[in-house]
């Protein structure tokens, strides 16, 4: 008999590649659209894609690794203050740990039964599990979450890069826009794939909203942009 096959234990990593590659996409797209809609030559548009793919990674890695961390702080703490309620009060977390299971629906007796054997096997993982909302598939791992997220950013980012470069200069916001919006759906669709979601909402959410995003940049490229030659 086969196991049933879950998808919690990617989502650490999963959320943050996800993430990266729409944001490579998004990102560097409507940027390039953005200078291709003031602009009348193809060095400025290369240009900027090149700059927003190398910022965009080095930034999501910094902000997935900062964020990330401080939630490992404030896990590693929790843990800690934990660990000197068991030493100091047990019986008093005995109980508070049987009072947990009596509220997931165990009878008094049979809560306190089970919250004496986990106790006994591992008391701080019972409470890091139950109380904490602790374990080891959701446990932040920054240094995973920043590779995740720039690797995947870069990854997305160069699409739209090289869109930049051998797409026709007159028709370089229609094929970017174009591409991007191919680029996405295949993102979602990896995504939904990889996290046994919806595949078609993450399609319709990803298109929808990067269509937004880069019909705006576009906007202000024409409104505001100048014409270079």
């Amino acid at each position: 008999m086969e196991l049933e096959e879950h998808y919690t234990n990617r989502s650490g990593w999963l959320r943050a590649a996800v993430l990266g590659a729409n944001d490579g996409i998004l990102s560097t797209t409507s940027l390039a659209i953005g200078i291709a809609a003031a602009s009348t030559t193809r060095e400025p548009i290369v240009l900027a894609a090149l700059a927003g793919l190398v910022a965009g990674a080095l930034s999501m890695a910094a902000g997935e690794y900062v964020s990330v961390s401080s939630q490992s702080d404030i896990e590693t703490a929790d843990l800690k203050r934990e660990k000197m309620e068991l030493e100091k009060m047990p019986e008093i977390e005995l109980k508070e740990l049987a009072k947990l299971y009596q509220q997931r629906g165990l009878e008094e007796n049979l809560a306190l039964q089970v919250a004496t054997q986990l106790t006994a096997h591992d008391a701080l993982g019972a409470h890091a599990r139950d109380e904490l909302g602790i374990n080891e598939i959701t446990q932040a791992k920054p240094m995973q979450a920043a590779l995740a997220s720039a690797g995947s950013f870069i990854t997305g980012g160069m699409l739209p890069m090289l869109v930049s470069i051998f797409a026709p200069l007159h028709l370089m916001v229609i094929c970017q826009y174009s591409f991007s919006i191919v680029f996405l759906a295949i993102s979602a669709i990896v995504a939904a794939k990889a996290g046994g979601s919806s595949i078609s909402k993450a399609v319709i959410r990803i298109c929808f909203w990067g269509t937004a995003a880069m019909l705006m940049t576009a906007a202000v490229g024409y409104l505001f942009g100048v014409k270079t030659t």
